[in-house]
């Protein structure tokens, strides 16, 4: 009994320790992000690992002053707000409707959207497609192309599939049609599957910016990431002539780093995700697996 308890207890000890140091691996890339977004350059460049030295918000507030960044800001957020709606929905419904039997060439059209992860047209053919469309420096840009993705329907699919018969049956007898119990029965039920989905596309929409580079040219329309991207080269312009001049000078003004406009860059864009996502975790999980066992 005694060694069975020492065996339990060592295992238990080491397995927490195990763990904590893996969270602690995961945590700590994003803490020394933070700590020397907020430091001042010339610490920063000795080496902070711990604690940030000569705390500083300057970098933020010159980025934050920026009128492109809260247009940009906006722009993403809505991006990833509209868009994640309208994918889901139209996941969910396109996935409802191709468990149907009586769907004519239902088999041949998921077929069709299974082949689109494996087959892509390339850049060019995508450029001249989109542009064909009239989506060119237009906010359609952002959520149209994305309205059906592979993926998501398999796995909405998959899920759908594995709701039981008698829910719709019963929802039949009683009248119900079929927007009826996609509304009422089939999307209530796939909610983890939906927040699993959800999760997926909002990272996606709010992380691109590819279709923002070859496709928009008003500023207006860009977004955070693309935006982020300019300052940032604008920014390491700006800190060499700074340096320049304080050389010459021989002041002691304070500059803004590049390396510190890095950092600040990198928590600006994950901070939403990083805030939204252990909220979303729970159905993430529990709809991924029930999404795969048929997979």
């Amino acid at each position: 009994m005694r060694r069975e308890r020492f065996l339990d207890f060592s295992f238990h000890t080491l397995n927490t320790a195990f763990f904590a140091l893996f969270a602690l691996c995961c945590i700590y890339p994003f803490y020394y992000i933070l700590i020397n977004s907020v430091s001042d350059p010339i610490q920063m460049a000795k080496g902070i690992y711990l604690w940030p030295k000569g705390f500083s918000l300057t970098v933020y507030r010159e980025m934050l002053s920026q009128k492109t960044i809260s247009v940009s800001f906006w722009i993403s957020s809505s991006r990833a707000v509209l868009g994640t709606i309208l994918t889901v929905f139209s996941c969910a419904l396109f996935s409802y409707l191709i468990t149907k039997k009586e769907m004519p060439l239902r088999k041949t059209i998921y077929r069709f959207v299974v082949v689109t992860l494996y087959l892509n047209a390339g850049l060019i053919p995508w450029y001249l497609t989109m542009k064909t469309l009239g989506l060119k420096n237009n906010f359609l840009l952002y959520v149209l192309p994305s309205l059906i993705v592979g993926f998501f329907v398999i796995l909405m699919k998959t899920f759908i599939e594995q709701i039981p018969a008698a829910l719709e049956e019963a929802a039949v007898v009683e009248g119900a049609g079929y927007w009826t119990v996609f509304a009422k029965i089939i999307f209530p039920v796939s909610l983890p599957i939906v927040a699993t989905i959800t999760v997926f596309n909002a990272v996606n929409q709010w992380n691109s910016w590819m279709d923002n580079l070859f496709l928009v040219n008003d500023p207006s329309l860009q977004t955070l990431q693309l935006t982020l991207l300019n300052f940032l080269k604008q920014s390491e312009a700006l800190a060499q002539e700074t340096t320049r001049r304080m050389l010459g000078n021989q002041t002691t003004q304070q500059v803004i780093s590049p390396q510190n406009v890095k950092m600040a860059i990198t928590m600006i864009v994950t901070a939403p995700i990083l805030l939204i996502y252990p909220f979303m975790q729970r159905y993430f999980v529990k709809g991924i697996m029930l999404g795969a066992l048929k997979g």
